[in-house]
């Protein structure tokens, strides 16, 4: 849909957005300059859902909304915007419906797909705002790169367990993500919410918040939180505001940045998938017969405690992957040894670095516990 350029309000919008009309800061002028805007989502999971709602019922104009994920039951305790009949099914055709049923006068941009370092450029030049809504590094490092490059603010959110950050970067030559964060943690050290877990209400918080600061600029009311980092716990409600300073070393919005385009983030990050030679890897049915004849056979659950307590594999030791990792001399190089982690990922890692230091008898479950449900027994809950 081609979008007009008479930003004037009609009636009917005048009468939808009259409670916030009256508020002397935003007026008339206010509302106009938000359906003039536009306020592009990357990613729609546990924070996007929230802003896409407030944003569209607040009378931004232009809403762009990227994600390639489709729903999963497992969203629904977070992304409320979503019913367990819409299991399948893409989330920004979901979010999209949702969102002009709210609000016809609103315009949105449908990406089915990831943002990538090949369309990033061509997707974000077309918006005032950026909300990075993403739930891992390398997104957020490219979504802060090429909106620095293309000179856009980035309102940044993010969650783990009960723990949300947020805070406005590259605005005003303000400070960018990469001068709080100038590398990346290390891989496995930060947890996903699929391992670390995240309260329901917790992206809620963070992603209102994220949708707030989107309407005071484009209203210019109050402070942003640019220069600051918001830092909050709903266990107790303890808020902090940490400085941020621009820093004028900063590889990207520094005085002499040496990154001037896109670079391979996965690689950045270390979450470049990992390929495995074939003989480091064992298949679940291959475990299961290995498991029943090999009474030596040490098969190592690395996940988290609060991972089994979903779903555990009968005569496994659990030593969670930190500590794992940390103590090879625990451990005979001779020793026959299998590890599992949920899906893959963890154990592939661990392998390589006891592969490493010369355990050539270790090998990982290809595929995880997950695997093993699919393959060996699908009484066990997934997760």
């Amino acid at each position: 849909m081609k979008r007009k350029n008479n930003f004037t309000l009609n009636p009917d919008e005048i009468f939808r957005y009259s409670r916030q009309i009256v508020l002397p800061e935003i007026g008339m002028a206010g509302q106009e300059k938000l359906k003039e805007s536009s306020v592009l989502m990357v990613g729609v999971g546990g924070l996007g859902s929230v802003q896409a709602l407030y944003l569209a019922g607040a009378g931004v104009g232009r809403i762009g909304l990227i994600d390639d994920d489709v729903i999963d039951i497992s969203n629904l305790h977070r992304q409320v915007i979503y019913s367990e009949s819409d299991a399948g099914v893409s989330k920004v055709s979901v979010v999209e419906k949702r969102l002009l049923e709210l609000n016809p006068f609103v315009q949105t941009d449908v990406y089915n797909e990831l943002l990538t370092v090949q369309n990033a450029e061509k997707i974000i030049a077309g918006y005032d705002i950026i909300i990075d809504g993403s739930d891992n590094f390398s997104t957020r490092y490219m979504v802060n790169d090429i909106s620095v490059f293309l000179n856009k603010p980035v309102i940044y959110g993010s969650v783990y367990r009960f723990d949300g950050q947020v805070s406005v970067f590259n605005r005003k030559n303000g400070p960018c993500y990469r001068c709080l964060y100038p590398e990346p943690p290390p891989p496995g050290d930060v947890a996903n919410c699929i391992v670390g877990g995240v309260m329901g209400t917790l992206p809620g918080n963070v992603g209102l918040i994220q949708a707030t600061e989107a309407i005071k600029i484009i209203c210019g009311i109050g402070s942003s939180l640019s220069g600051n980092l918001l830092l909050f716990n709903i266990q107790d409600w303890d808020f902090q505001k940490i400085k941020i300073v621009k820093n004028p070393d900063c590889p990207v919005c520094g005085k002499n940045p040496v990154i001037t385009s896109l670079i391979n983030y996965e690689k950045f990050c270390g979450e470049e998938e990992i390929t495995l030679p074939e003989e480091w890897e064992i298949s679940a049915p291959k475990l299961q017969k290995m498991m029943a004849s090999h009474k030596k056979l040490l098969v190592i659950d690395i996940r988290e405690p609060q991972e089994i307590q979903i779903c555990r594999l009968a005569g496994t030791k659990l030593i969670p992957e930190k500590e794992f990792v940390r103590q090879p001399d625990r451990f005979n190089k001779k020793d026959q040894i299998v590890l599992f982690c949920r899906s893959g990922v963890r154990s592939a890692r661990a392998v390589t670095l006891f592969r490493d230091k010369g355990f050539l008898n270790i090998k990982h479950l290809r595929g995880g516990i997950i695997a093993w449900i699919e393959e060996i027994d699908s009484s066990l809950p997934r997760y």
